[in-house]
């Protein structure tokens, strides 16, 4: 045999490898990386997702829950490991957009380091002010905050966060004074609103509904292009009088840069049957949201318009943590 027959013949071999290995895969168990802690809300949702893509792999799919560093530790991890398909990540809004917009550095690049699977939802938040607040509209509570300037306040679950940036959002476009106060969590801070120790808070739906439900504060608007099918009688910001003004947090599931086209394109068709279950269908929606099937490039588009946005925003309002 010729040396360039024994080339082709070692390239020919080469490309086969990744190729016959992506075919066979998956062949043992799957760790999908969850940074937060067990048990609360983004663990429930990982668990589910999960749960599905064992079903449609039959293969087991192990949670591993690494929180802290605001989600830093589990991404870090996760960018670290073996691009071969078996440690998946469940990343949120605030590891991918938010934290680099914050800190100076990270020990992980979300555009560098790994490579999109699909988008499981994203989770809109609902404009809520205690009912002692004379506005029963956003017109009405603008109206009021420019009859009032500086003197009211907006609470959010921490700094940095989606329901921080969103005040943010509503308070630039509005054109509008308002004071942030941080808690730790959005409890801590609907426990200062339900009384009127502060005016508003912009929060997620499935804890804004049922107060608002229960007369406990007054929502007023929900921050999505469209109303939401769990709250009809909200309307947009945009129908509110405060166009532009559209906030939400998403949740995905992503691999390490490196992942082999073919497994990222069985893990996308995995995680889409999955999506289109009722259950989980039922479990989004539930949420105050919906899931519909998406592709790495539709996860990776939808990623680069949000950061567009929240850079802006951060920009404006100063927003830096180190």
């Amino acid at each position: 045999m010729n040396w360039l027959k024994l080339s082709a013949l070692v390239g020919a071999l080469v490309w086969a490898a990744p190729l016959a290995h992506a075919a066979e895969y998956p062949v043992r168990p799957i760790k999908l990386i969850v940074p937060y802690a067990a048990g609360g809300p983004t663990d429930v949702l990982g668990r589910m997702v999960g749960e599905y893509l064992s079903r449609d792999l039959k293969q087991a799919v192990v949670v591993e829950n690494k929180a802290g560093a605001q989600g830093a530790i589990g991404a870090e991890a996760a960018a670290r490991s073996e691009p071969d398909g078996y440690t998946l990540f469940f990343t949120a809004a605030s590891i991918f957009v938010l934290n680099p917009l914050l800190y100076k550095k990270l020990p992980y690049d979300p555009a560098r380091d790994f490579r999109m699977l699909a988008l499981i939802t994203d989770l809109p938040v609902i404009m809520e002010v205690n009912p002692s607040v004379p506005a029963k509209t956003v017109a009405e509570f603008v109206a009021y905050a420019k009859q009032n300037p500086g003197k009211l306040n907006f609470g959010s679950a921490g700094t940095g966060g989606t329901t921080h940036l969103a005040g943010e959002m509503f308070r630039q476009m509005a054109g509008i004074e308002m004071t942030h106060v941080p808690y730790r969590g959005s409890a801590p801070a609907f426990a200062d609103v339900i009384p009127g120790r502060i005016d508003a808070m912009i929060n997620f739906t499935s804890s804004s509904l049922p107060l608002a439900r229960q007369g406990q504060i007054r929502a007023l608007a929900v921050t999505t292009a469209e109303r939401l099918a769990v709250a009809p009688e909200l309307p947009t910001m945009a129908e509110a009088g405060v166009p532009g003004a559209e906030a939400n947090t998403f949740y995905g599931i992503v691999a390490p840069a490196g992942t082999a086209v073919a497994i990222v394109t069985k893990l996308n068709e995995a995680l889409n049957q999955g999506l289109a279950t009722e259950e989980m269908q039922k479990t989004i929606a539930g949420l105050g949201s919906e899931s519909k099937p998406n592709s790495p490039e539709e996860f990776a588009a939808y990623i680069a318009a949000q950061n567009k946005i929240w850079i802006e925003v951060g920009k404006a309002a100063g927003v830096k943590i180190d």
